[in-house]
């Protein structure tokens, strides 16, 4: 069995939750400074809103729709030693709403990365495999970014920053691999045989490459990219296929999950998140969508979390459409057996 080398997931990746009062809140209990931070009303149909430390406070990005980056005053103002700070806007903070945070560390607001053809800057946590890179691109195919992992990233989330365009996702367990995409915010089924976005070429452990088209790499358009990459007993992105029956697939991850995002890569339907905090006991039903503004759903969409894995019980097609393809990524809650072996315990 493979130990993992973080003990404690939630040093490196924590949802929280909190509830708004329409002024100045200071949201702790996050239990590290985060790098990165996507908040989103559980009860109202707002945006997704997501905040990191190299783009910097104050600019918000929104999963659900192709907008460029805004500058909210009012919104989250300050990442502190064990949170963050929100203002009166309220889509972060109206009076009495409830929210939900999930929190990644990175390293800070980055340094510059010569790693690529592209020069980036980039906070890297080389611990968790997560890195936050911004690049500035040339619309040459070919072109590299260096991301910082120091491993092979298995998920990349890149967004254009000074204009529209699409969230665009480079994912290892797509069909036709770097030829592949996805979009954040839409339904849309996986994309194939493209090599406008990827250059049709796999990450290394060092630079992600780049094709020419301008959700990646229009001329002296700047980008923000997500990247991520796997570390056992800590994070996990994977794939599984439908059987559309209410005893459906086992996902083994190798610990209890904190946090799952799911997409069904062969049909046009939505992204779905859950997590143990929203949920603390199994069943699992709240769900939130990234590319919708909608409020948090639940009920009827059985799931649950295991200290090894996630255990698929329903037919919607949202999660386990007969015969499609789906990926999956997922952060621990605990390790199933820590280098310390400690296992984990189940729900």
């Amino acid at each position: 069995m493979a130990y993992t080398t973080i003990n404690k997931p939630s040093d490196y990746f924590n949802t929280k939750l909190y509830t708004g009062n329409g002024g100045t809140l200071n949201v702790t209990g996050v239990g590290f400074q985060p790098d990165f931070t996507w908040i989103k009303s559980r009860v109202a149909a707002h945006s997704h809103l997501l905040q990191d430390a190299v783009r910097g406070v104050l600019q918000t990005l929104n999963s659900n729709d192709n907008s460029a980056d805004d500058t909210i005053s009012n919104g989250l103002t300050a990442f502190g030693t064990d949170g963050f700070t929100v203002g009166g806007n309220g889509s972060f903070n109206s009076n009495t709403d409830n929210y939900v945070s999930w929190n990644w560390k990175a390293n800070g607001a980055g340094s510059s990365n010569t790693d690529g053809s592209i020069t980036s800057t980039v906070s890297a946590n080389t611990t968790s495999g997560f890195s936050i890179v911004s690049y500035t691109g040339n619309a040459t195919s070919g072109a590299t970014v260096g991301h910082g992992l120091g491993a092979v990233p298995k998920m990349i989330i890149v967004k254009k920053l000074n204009g529209t365009a699409s969230w665009t996702i480079y994912n290892s367990n797509l069909s036709t691999g770097a030829s592949s995409y996805l979009y954040l915010n839409s339904t849309d089924a996986e994309g194939t045989n493209y090599a406008g976005y990827w250059n049709s070429t796999t990450p290394t452990s060092s630079v992600f490459t780049l094709g020419n088209a301008g959700d990646t790499n229009g001329n002296t358009n700047t980008y923000i990219a997500y990247c991520f990459a796997d570390v056992t007993g800590y994070s996990k992105f994977g794939s599984y296929v439908g059987n559309g029956n209410a005893d459906g697939p086992f996902i083994y991850t190798g610990f209890k999950p904190a946090f799952v995002m799911f997409k069904n890569t062969s049909s046009a339907l939505f992204w779905q998140i859950h997590d143990s905090a929203r949920d603390p006991f199994n069943e699992v039903q709240k769900r939130l969508a990234p590319n919708s503004s909608d409020a948090e759903g639940s009920g009827s969409i059985p799931i649950d979390f295991y200290s090894n894995g996630i255990k698929l019980r329903t037919t919607a097609t949202t999660w386990n459409e007969s015969g499609s393809t789906f990926i999956y990524m997922a952060f621990a809650e605990n390790p199933l057996v820590s280098s310390n072996n400690i296992p984990a315990t189940a729900r």
